[in-house]
């Protein structure tokens, strides 16, 4: 049986929602932020990073996101969430699911950490200020004339960009873009999303004040 390592409030929100839509039998094993909000020490006996998803399928632990997604796909979905493979827009979808951590992550992590710590600096702000804004206005753009962005269905690239968008409007960085406010609602409205929360607890972490 499938099992998945899964953290609060990370990543590994987007593989139970695949896992949900599936239908697949799985095991859920569950683990709670530190104190400082890092992961626990136990996931490390799952894999050597100690990251969440961590994916277990008999010998084979997977422990990227993207990587687990397209695995339960063409393992366990007969590959009916990304379009159909060799087409023009079999290679956009893939280069949507590559975008949301090589591109889109970084500059909002990054300002996003600079402003917490106090050391970001004029400089790196303004970086990762227009950075972001370029990427959300890139992904705003592509979906201006659809629900989701392959069109009327959800696909790997969508359940992919979920925890950014989450980040990225807890952040207050979707104000201007209501579009993108739209569709991260849309994606969080979804049946399998929401069995998802229930089963592994909310994505969105809460508010914290300290």
């Amino acid at each position: 049986m499938l099992t998945l390592h899964h953290l609060e409030y990370s990543r590994s929100q987007r593989v139970l929602w695949l896992l949900e839509e599936l239908g697949v039998p799985y095991e859920l094993v569950r683990y709670q932020r530190t104190g400082d909000f890092r992961a626990p020490p136990e996931l490390s006996k799952v894999h050597p990073l100690g990251k969440s998803p961590a994916l277990v399928d008999g010998d084979l632990i997977l422990a990227e996101s993207s990587v687990i997604l397209r695995y339960l796909n063409d393992r366990y979905g007969e590959g009916r969430f990304t379009p159909r493979a060799g087409t023009p827009d079999y290679w956009r979808h893939a280069e949507w699911l590559e975008f949301v951590e090589s591109s889109a992550v970084l500059p909002v992590m990054v300002g996003l950490l600079g402003k917490m710590t106090g050391e970001g600096g004029p400089g790196l702000d303004s970086f990762c200020d227009s950075e972001t804004g370029k990427t959300l206005a890139y992904l705003a753009d592509a979906l201006s004339d659809r629900p989701f962005l392959m069109g009327e269905e959800v696909m790997l690239a969508d359940v992919q960009m979920t925890y950014f968008l989450d980040m990225a409007s807890t952040a207050g960085l979707l104000d201007s873009f209501p579009v993108l406010q739209a569709y991260l609602h849309r994606l969080t409205q979804q049946p399998g999303f929401r069995r998802a929360e229930s089963k592994g607890g909310p994505m969105k972490a809460p508010v914290r004040n300290d």
